[in-house]
């Protein structure tokens, strides 16, 4: 059923992803502001992409959605979906100058409607202008500039808008300001173009991001830290959900990283450095799993959830679950290893991280460079690891524990999609796992 998932290990039946355009190109304009990791091919990125799809679907059997693709067919099928969009539309564009123009413009873009085409549309939605005009004398001496306001450079992945529980779609409330517009779109394609319900629409104060998010079967685990906060954990706590228990892991920080000078982005999201290829097997940094404490709540019924007191760490819970753990080292952790996208039980859809690992190197290095004394020894680990991974041939998904635990590894090569700061589990909603 589409918007029920269960367990991260049953057979994935349909996701959604989203193609970047030109957003990406806006936000390649700036990549550090953009929160991503590293420049990178647009075009690469895009072809990237489309193997990705089509793995999935061609591979795997897997029913791909594309974001813009549904949306503009939703709206050109259904003259209400349609009217809404144009809403949206109307909503995200800002028009700048004199009150005259401002009402003029507003009245033309009604007018023009008509003559558009519907990804028109989807476009501002995406691109959030303003129009500033400035008049001058003369016939059309007009200074036009046209500002995007936070364009949707991270609508890529698709994973974070939202999360799928055992009930329904919980509707994300993003961390970044930059980000914080992209449930608007989610939520358009869920309720207006697919009519899916959503079980809840966090609400401030509360973050949360669906990277953060593991359904376990009768478990669930969400991460809590830079990018989810107290507040989102109790309104979640507060759903009927029929998880007997939700773990909640708290971020570690990264040991090798004065904890004085914290970087949260090496593993801003749960799924960065732990993530299920298996019903009884995960994959994880021990490093970074040893250090996150959990709080564990036990449900009670009726969205009532009770604390346990006891003190535990993710490595040891997912061992008294009965899971085997698969390690992997600092810097396949850093090269998206663990962000995998398991497509059934022991079969994952993997990043081959040996193309990845030379360029987080080289930005560690120029980190290092910058601030050795935030970065030295994370550096000299991930340096260590390089050569250990090259002496050994064992970079992530070909790894001997991966094959000794019966893992069916699909390796695609993701170098310039990952300079996102994020790999095939961040890039694909899960809508059904049958």
């Amino acid at each position: 059923m589409d918007g029920i998932i269960k367990a991260e290990w049953d057979p994935l039946k349909k996701i959604v992803v989203h193609k970047p355009g030109i957003e990406m190109f806006l936000g390649l304009l700036e990549p550090y502001g953009s929160l991503y990791e590293r420049a990178f091919s647009r075009d690469g990125a895009r072809y990237e992409h489309d193997i990705l799809s089509r793995t999935l679907e061609k591979e795997f059997d897997v029913t791909v959605l594309h974001l813009k693709d549904a949306i503009i067919e939703g709206a050109k099928k259904n003259p209400r979906v349609l009217q809404k969009l144009i809403e949206k539309a109307r909503e995200a564009i800002e028009y700048s100058g004199d009150k005259e123009y401002i009402l003029q413009a507003t009245r033309e873009f009604d007018q023009n409607c008509k003559y558009y085409d519907v990804q028109h549309f989807f476009y501002i939605l995406l691109m959030h202008p303003m129009i500033q005009v400035k008049k001058k004398p003369g016939s059309r001496n007009i200074a036009l500039d046209i500002v995007q306001r936070q364009p949707l450079a991270n609508l890529y992945f698709m994973r974070d808008q939202q999360f799928v529980t055992d009930k329904g779609i919980v509707l994300s409330r993003m961390a970044k300001p930059s980000r914080r517009r992209e449930t608007e779109v989610t939520k358009f394609l869920w309720e207006e173009v697919l009519g899916l319900p959503i079980l809840h629409e966090m609400t401030d104060p509360a973050i949360i991001e669906g990277g953060e998010f593991l359904p376990m079967g009768d478990f669930a685990l969400v991460g809590i830290g830079d990018r989810t906060n107290q507040a989102a954990i109790d309104q979640l706590l507060s759903l009927p959900l029929d998880y007997k228990e939700i773990g909640v892991v708290h971020q570690p920080l990264h040991p090798l990283i004065p904890s004085s000078e914290p970087n949260p982005m090496i593993n801003m999201h749960l799924d960065t450095y732990f993530n299920v290829a298996a019903s009884n097997v995960v994959v994880g940094s021990e490093l970074l799993l040893k250090q996150a404490k959990m709080d564990i709540y036990h449900n009670e019924g009726e969205g009532v959830f009770e604390k346990e007191t006891r003190d535990i760490n993710l490595h040891q819970y997912m061992l008294d679950k009965d899971f085997e753990i698969i390690n992997i080292t600092t810097l396949e952790q850093m090269s998206y290893a663990s962000n995998f996208l398991c497509v059934k039980d022991r079969e994952i859809l993997a990043v081959d991280v040996e193309p990845i690992t030379l360029k987080v190197l080289k930005t560690l290095k120029d980190a290092k460079n910058k601030n050795p004394t935030k970065y030295s020894a994370l550096y000299a680990q991930a340096e260590k690891d390089y050569n250990h991974l090259i002496k050994d041939g064992e970079f992530f998904p070909h790894k001997k524990a991966i094959y000794r635990s019966e893992i069916k590894p699909r390796p695609l090569n993701l170098r310039n999609l990952t300079g996102g700061y994020g790999a095939a589990h961040c890039m694909t909603c899960a809508l059904n796992r049958g």
